[in-house]
């Protein structure tokens, strides 16, 4: 009998979390004492960004800026696609490729409890970090499978905080100015 393995059962729940008004320099200096690439951007308990050493490079270091005067809130990858924790990693490693991210904050009631990774998945099947390259290999990003993905972050509408904001025509946009939509 042959049970999937659900994103529950691999993520990491010792989440390294950082504040909109942190500085760069200290989301660097936590990933160094933690040995990690990234750090989750909170506000509210809900992950509305994410920094990554890539956004480090690119963003501070490549532009000679200083880490220390630069904010978070500046340089972090925003909105985020976000999990559910009772997927299967299949799921999740598709997810990834045709959305093009290595990493996912689980959200669960619209709170973050953990990260999953490409290389949590591939400790755990190997095989299945080989299926997402092939997939996202073969497939054109999927815009339809990327407009039904859950992000969290701020409404383009509204600016209120929201661990559930859906695509529509292109921009992020909370429940309430959604429904404001469907009655215009």
């Amino acid at each position: 009998m042959s049970k999937e393995v659900i994103v529950k059962e691999a993520m990491k729940t010792n989440i390294a979390i950082v504040k909109l008004d942190s500085t760069v320099l200290e989301a660097a200096k936590l990933m160094k004492k933690r040995k990690i690439g990234n750090v989750i951007v909170v506000e509210k308990k809900q992950p509305i960004g994410i920094i990554t050493e890539s956004d480090i490079l690119k963003k501070v270091v490549a532009e000679g800026k200083d880490a220390k005067n630069i904010l978070v809130k500046d340089v972090m990858s925003t909105p985020i696609i976000v999990i559910d924790p009772y997927v299967s990693l299949e799921e999740a490693m598709k997810t990834m490729g045709k959305c093009n991210v290595r990493r996912l904050p689980v959200c669960e009631n619209h709170e973050l409890i953990g990260i999953i990774t490409q290389r949590d998945i591939s400790m755990i099947s190997p095989v299945l970090h080989e299926i997402s390259r092939e997939w996202y290999d073969i497939t054109v990003r999927d815009e339809t499978h990327y407009q039904k993905q859950i992000f969290s972050g701020k409404c383009e509408d509204c600016g209120i905080l929201s661990a559930n904001l859906k695509n529509i025509d292109g921009r992020l946009l909370c429940d309430d100015c959604v429904d404001a939509l469907e009655y215009e």
